[in-house]
């Protein structure tokens, strides 16, 4: 039998470059079909939970006798539901925040309060003195009102508590307005197109 090669992928795992695909294929016939191909000498098997059949794909490895770390399974989420990006009043991301709601994609701010970076900006401390609240409350209830899912991050219980009382008040459009015009796309993590960390 012929090896099939393989590519060497960015987080240190190989893939075989020659797979069997089952979409389309019933699931009532995809087990038979998987358990053909792995006996022909594939060992990988391209699927995704869309395609209703990741349950027979998984049957026929175990069926095969096949150790299970040497066959390589690709699978395909269905289609984004919330999209996990850094947002705040200093990098509004309009377009990407755009697109997303054009597609009913959720919005997920990570750095919600730019790691306390917009806390002191003048705006903000205008809309402080108006509504009594504090500066991390106003940031948290502005991303509330834009639609954002929000986690801000404490160990500190004072803050924690104080970070979840924003639902008792709203911001007017003038104040929402004036926040959202604070954008100078200036990010406060790396910028995903170059960072490169892949943990342990």
């Amino acid at each position: 039998m012929s090896a099939v090669p393989d590519i060497l992928l960015n987080n240190g795992q190989s893939i075989p470059q020659f797979g069997f695909g089952v979409f389309l294929i019933k699931p009532e016939d995809t087990a038979e079909a998987v358990g053909t191909a792995l006996q022909a000498g594939y060992r990988h098997v391209d699927t995704a939970e869309m395609y209703g059949n990741e349950r027979e794909v998984g049957e026929a490895i175990r069926k095969s006798g096949l150790d299970r770390a040497d066959v390589f399974v690709t699978s395909k989420l269905g289609n984004g539901a919330v999209n996990q990006i850094e947002v705040h009043p200093y990098f509004t991301q309009d377009d990407v925040r755009a697109f997303c709601a054009e597609h009913q994609i959720a919005i997920e701010a990570w750095s919600p309060i730019a790691r306390g970076r917009v806390l002191d900006d003048p705006t903000i401390k205008d809309v402080v003195d108006r509504t009594g609240r504090t500066a991390a409350q106003v940031v948290l209830r502005w991303h509330i009102q834009l639609g954002n899912i929000v986690f801000p991050k404490s160990v500190r219980l004072d803050r924690i508590e104080e970070n979840f009382n924003i639902f008792d008040f709203e911001l007017s459009s003038e104040d929402m307005a004036a926040i959202s015009k604070l954008d100078r796309g200036e990010r406060t993590g790396p910028d995903p197109d170059t960072f490169n960390y892949v943990p342990d």
